[in-house]
């Protein structure tokens, strides 16, 4: 089933003269020996992605920061994709602790500054990523021995100081990151236990403080469905909602496996909606085990599809979706997870993949 209807996606595609070539007979079916060849390249004259996304209310992007700095034909490449078919950008680790803050008195702001400079210079608008996470933190605030009210001071200037930096310049940020563990309670780290709980609410006070006026998201993981750990996040947030701090969005992650979509996504976003929140996928990709065959790729268009169209039937509420890269050549899958890949919507060659496809027939 899934099979077929990829085949139909690619003639409408190919009837409109958006590809060039011919549609192999290869495009469906079992497992093969190796790699299956990609679809033919979109032509110069297609409309980008970002293009048909704002038609539908909504803005894409993903995630960068090593593609963006290649050199040669090779970086050209790059940003050429990006600017085109994208109207968001995350950094991906420049505006991380470690990144930005690598000592207590010292800020490097300027590898973030120079991806925040490139979306301006190309109507994208920038999601901060982000200010509080258990992970990449830098070494001098790890490896120190901090009173809590030290490390409460610690944590306002840091945000102070990075959302100071970026006022006015920024659509979103991830305040917090990961709060909770795979059973949905609070997950140890260092500010859980230096400061308590009361770390997530004294986040985004601080950070609106800092800029009143950019939306402030909670973001995790294993969260897209109806399940254990969501019920949890929702809870969460209702209790920062009901003590007035400002939390103006959820992030859906969506690291998903391959036919991993869950069936609730669409219910979950609705929930979240109804807490009057902002609902955006900020980190998709869909692994599969490699070398991807056929008929992995075709599955892996069809879960791309149903995250977005969940999204857009969610709209207003899901306003935006970001991928975490959009190049397989970029992707943080094969190295976090041996034996998987392919999780993005272009190949290592930046060539359109069927995942591509699908996200383009559907805003289309």
């Amino acid at each position: 089933m899934r099979c077929s209807g990829g085949i139909r996606t690619i003639i409408r595609f190919a009837e409109r003269g958006a590809l060039l070539g011919v549609i192999g007979a290869g495009t469906c079916g079992g497992p093969s020996s190796g790699s299956p060849p990609p679809p033919p390249p979109p032509s110069s004259d297609t409309i980008p992605l970002r293009t048909l996304a704002a038609a539908r209310g909504l803005r894409i992007g993903c995630a960068v920061d090593r593609g963006f700095r290649y050199g040669g034909s090779d970086g050209a490449t790059f940003r050429a994709k990006l600017v085109r078919e994208f109207s968001m950008l995350t950094p991906e680790n420049d505006m991380k602790h470690a990144r930005i803050h690598p000592a207590r008195d010292t800020y490097r702001f300027e590898p973030a500054d120079s991806l925040v400079a490139l979306a301006e210079a190309n109507g994208m608008q920038v999601r901060g990523h982000t200010l509080v996470w258990h992970r990449q933190l830098a070494g001098w605030l790890t490896s120190g021995t901090w009173t809590p009210d030290t490390a409460r001071a610690l944590l306002h200037d840091h945000i102070a100081s990075v959302v100071g930096h970026y006022r006015g310049r920024l659509a979103a940020w991830d305040v917090v990151n990961e709060a909770l563990a795979g059973d949905g309670s609070p997950r140890p780290g260092f500010w859980y236990d230096h400061i308590g709980r009361d770390y997530v609410e004294l986040a985004f006070r601080w950070a609106h403080q800092a800029d009143p006026n950019v939306a402030l998201f909670y973001n995790d993981y294993d969260i897209e469905g109806i399940n254990g750990k969501s019920d949890s996040a929702y809870a969460l947030i209702q209790r920062l909602l009901a003590r007035g701090v400002p939390i103006h969005g959820i992030g859906l992650q969506a690291h998903v496996r391959l036919g991993g979509v869950p069936t609730t996504l669409r219910a979950n976003i609705a929930r979240f909606a109804q807490l009057g929140l902002e609902v955006h996928i900020t980190e998709l990709d869909v692994r599969m085990p490699l070398p991807p065959t056929a008929a992995q790729l075709q599955t892996q268009a069809d879960d791309y599809r149903d995250v977005l169209g969940a999204c857009l039937s969610s709209a207003p509420a899901c306003d935006a979706l970001v991928m975490w890269g959009f190049s397989d050549r970029e992707s943080w899958i094969p190295g976090t997870f041996p034996g998987w890949g392919a999780a993005l919507i272009f190949d290592a060659a930046y060539r359109p993949k069927l995942a591509f496809l699908a996200l383009y027939d559907l805003l289309k």
